[in-house]
């Protein structure tokens, strides 16, 4: 066994509650893997309904005092936590790598973005300001105010420990509310180690927890009477649950949902930037990315050629343990065991579908060292038609399916028949095709000669159909809207008073 492999004790991982670290008192555990190793490296506990009242209360408490914080203090405490951010950027990206397995340049490309909302929320007082009319009536002014809903909720994603928890403790903490996030078990590290930041940066206590869990946790907050807002990121069934269980609870909740990410290459594309879009998105972080390029839509002649270019390099992808940034490695191995089981499945169903397995990523060895890694080559598929199961649903794994339409119509039918509607792109030497194909095309996101189009911190991000449940998408300005309530304010001073009463429905005049 060599030094990269040797085993470390177990980390006994812990809640954080009312502004420190709090041991699970449930006695149960989830254990925390290496996904490269294929190895327990910790325990995190399953927070009990006690558990969930407690990190529920402290939040409560703190809320009246933070909710009328000035929005430019709590800039300026963003501002230090920002400092902090990028002082231990590494630690993160680290901390990242080792629970979910991706690239550490990927990790730290994580980081940055997650620094990005923090910067967002510097600017909160300018993104608070709201609307005056001086003289809405006779003697009257209006104006409306946005004022913070309470304690959210926010249940992330193993695929993106620091980044997705940002898109919303940053923004629910910055426009006044106080947050517990449940973040996802299988990478837990992260998010501990964000909340000692923050309150490193000055934050008040309680204004921000960790609360690990599972299903049963996630039900209790989301029913929790004291909690008003719930913010998930899921696959499509459990982004279906949570948005049904908390508005069946009169919260108010956004849930993005799974992805079936489609990139669409036209005759006149420049190919080559069209393969190296296709690596890049479909075997990043080995697939686990909901804005991951699952489906490759060759349009006309494309198809044969696209193949031609593809195979060789899917077939040449590199793989590797992630913390080893030293190496010129493409991908880093699958979360678990299951997850590489459920892949496999997918892979199997294809053929048995009919669709032909131009590389085949199940019998790749894994590197030496890692041997018990949960390692997968990529896998490229042809002849991908609309009614097989790997079209239909989201693999998330290093997988990419070729379908061949003949003309733009059939691939824009094609995109908008589908029930997901997360993200789409578009290759094309063209502006009238790019025009036509952005207002027609039914998907919350849309990239033009750009894989995986991922908004910028002050844009927002979410999908359409049974990609998102709820009415906002995440961060930016609609993450204002979300943890904000909007409330009119129309004002008249006492020299009105002398009139009298007056029954008539005020008007202009």
């Amino acid at each position: 066994m060599n030094a990269a492999t040797q085993a470390a004790p177990a980390r006994e991982l812990n809640h954080f509650i009312d502004g420190r670290r709090v041991a699970g008192v449930s006695g149960r555990f989830n254990d925390v893997l290496d996904p490269a190793l294929g190895r327990v490296t910790g325990r995190v506990p399953v927070a009990n309904v006690d558990e969930v009242a407690a990190a529920v209360a402290a939040a409560k408490a703190a809320f009246p005092a933070w909710s009328e914080t000035p929005p430019l203090k709590r800039a300026r405490l963003m501002f230090k936590f920002k400092e902090l951010l990028e002082a231990h950027a590494d630690e993160l990206a680290e901390l990242i790598t080792r629970d979910h397995g991706k690239l550490l340049s990927d990790a730290k490309g994580e980081v940055v973005r997650g620094i990005e909302i923090v910067e967002l929320a510097c600017g909160i007082p300018s993104l608070l300001k709201t609307d005056f009319t001086d003289q809405s009536v006779a003697g009257m002014d209006a104006w409306n105010l946005r004022q913070p809903v309470g304690v959210a909720v926010g249940i992330t994603p193993f695929n993106f420990p620091m980044v997705v928890p940002c898109w919303m403790f940053v923004m629910a903490a910055a426009t006044g509310n106080t947050f517990v996030l449940k973040p996802s078990e299988r990478t837990p590290s992260a998010s501990i180690r964000l909340a000692e930041l923050f309150m490193e940066a000055g934050f008040p206590k309680g204004v921000f927890n960790v609360l690990h869990g599972n299903r049963h946790s996630v039900d209790a907050l989301i029913t929790h009477p004291d909690v008003a807002a719930v913010s998930a990121v899921a696959s499509t069934p459990v982004a279906e649950h949570i948005y049904g269980l908390g508005a069946g609870h009169g919260k108010r909740v956004q849930a993005l949902g799974s992805a079936k990410n489609h990139l669409v290459v036209m005759p006149d594309a420049n190919l080559d930037q069209a393969v190296e879009a296709l690596i890049n998105s479909a075997y990043g972080s080995a697939g686990e990315r909901c804005m991951a390029t699952s489906v490759a839509v060759a349009v006309g002649r494309t198809g044969d050629e696209l193949i031609a270019r593809l195979a060789p390099r899917v077939r040449a992808l590199r793989m590797g343990a992630g913390i080893n940034d030293k190496l010129d490695l493409d991908m880093g191995p699958l979360i678990n065991a299951a997850h590489h089981a459920k892949v496999t499945g997918y892979i199997e169903s294809g053929v048995a579908a009919g669709a032909k397995l131009v590389v085949d990523g199940r019998g790749v060895a894994p590197p030496t060292g890692y041997e018990e890694g949960f390692f997968m080559g990529g896998s490229l598929f042809d002849d991908v038609t609309a009614d097989m199961r790997i079209y239909r649903e989201e693999i998330f794994g290093p997988v990419l399916s070729v379908v061949r339409v003949p003309d733009l119509a059939s691939a824009i039918a094609l995109v908008n028949a589908h029930e997901l509607g997360n993200c789409v792109s578009l290759f094309t030497a063209d502006g009238a095709t790019a025009r036509a194909f952005t207002r027609q095309i039914q998907a919350g996101m849309v990239g033009i000669n750009v894989p995986s189009p991922v908004p910028s911190a002050w844009h927002s991000f979410g999908g359409w159909k049974r990609s998102l449940f709820g009415d906002h998408h995440a961060y930016g300005e609609e993450a204002v809207r979300f943890y904000t309530r909007y409330k009119s304010v129309m004002q008249r001073w006492p020299e009105s008073i002398d009139k009298g009463a007056e029954f008539a429905l005020p008007s202009s005049k």
